[in-house]
């Protein structure tokens, strides 16, 4: 059973975020049955150093497109992800220290809770943004 069910309200409206947006879903989900399978720690950490290496990219691109939109609440979005990629870090730290449990916690508490979070909160109204103003 998969972490996180894609869902159309996820889309910004932005043909490529919203793929890489769905291909981040794909891979935490490949993650939690990774870890649901009991998969080695290597593999796993291999999992979460590809995710985290995702995500820094795909908030780059989200974070020129809005600049480049001049979108007001650009500060805010991307301080939102500065702190989820820092709790990433945190946690694939405490991993290399020995700390295993905190891979079960990154995933069932860190991403899947951000993610909904994010999309309904920030990328939704990035979304209304868009479209109210159609500089796509």
């Amino acid at each position: 059973m998969p972490l996180i069910n894609w869902r159309d309200d996820f889309e910004i409206g932005i043909e490529e975020i919203d793929h890489e947006h769905q291909e981040l879903i794909t891979l935490i989900n490949e993650a939690h049955s990774a870890l649901q399978a009991g998969a080695d720690m290597p593999s796993v950490a291999a999992f979460f150093g590809e995710i985290y290496a995702r995500i820094s990219a795909h908030f780059a691109l989200e974070e020129s497109v809005m600049r480049r939109l001049r979108y007001a609440q650009t500060e805010a979005h991307k301080a939102e992800h500065e702190e989820l990629l820092d709790g990433i870090r945190d946690i694939m730290d405490g991993y290399e220290r020995g700390d295993y449990a905190q891979y079960q916690e990154l995933l069932a508490t860190h991403l899947e809770t951000w993610f909904t979070d994010h999309f309904k909160n920030q990328d939704a109204r990035l979304h209304r943004f868009i479209h109210d103003h159609e500089h796509i």
